[in-house]
């Protein structure tokens, strides 16, 4: 009877500990994080506006996806948003590269896109892009459209 008990403790205990293996594994990965060193670098960029940006938006160069936006932080001087981006460390952009929020189709995610430049000096990680382009407001637009204040 006690080698039955010993068996079925042992066989939960095993068990268990596998069970927390997995879930350990799964928390890292659908985290994202990052255990040994980064694949990823910061790059941070200055908007004047950020509006439906958020953590977690893609970063696209040409289309593609090449890091997420990491952070948002309002700069209390001149309130700017500033946003800390993680990119991929093969991609090296220039200090000329230009950093625009777009949307997907009309009302869907925001991203941003960097349009790489053709400078010879790259940006270093924590660096700050300088050439950006705020969200279109699409409101504002009908607005103006509506209350008839739009040039032709």
């Amino acid at each position: 009877m006690g080698d039955k008990k010993y068996y079925i403790e042992l066989t939960a205990g095993i068990f268990v500990f596998i069970s927390l293996l997995c879930v350990g594994y799964l928390t890292i990965k659908l985290g994202k994080m990052e255990l040994i060193g980064s694949k990823y670098y910061p790059i941070k960029a200055r908007f004047s506006r950020i509006t439906g940006l958020k953590t977690g938006n893609e970063v696209r160069i040409s289309g593609v996806e090449v890091g997420r936006v990491k952070d948002i932080i309002l700069n209390p001087k001149d309130f700017s948003a500033i946003v800390v981006m993680e990119i991929r460390k093969d991609i090296k952009l220039s200090d000329d590269s230009i950093a625009s929020i777009k949307t997907n189709g009309l009302i869907g995610d925001k991203y941003i896109s960097i349009s790489p430049g053709g400078s010879d000096i790259y940006l270093s990680p924590g660096d700050m892009i300088v050439d950006t382009e705020p969200p279109v407001d699409f409101e504002e637009l009908v607005s103006k459209y509506v209350f008839g204040n739009v040039k032709k």
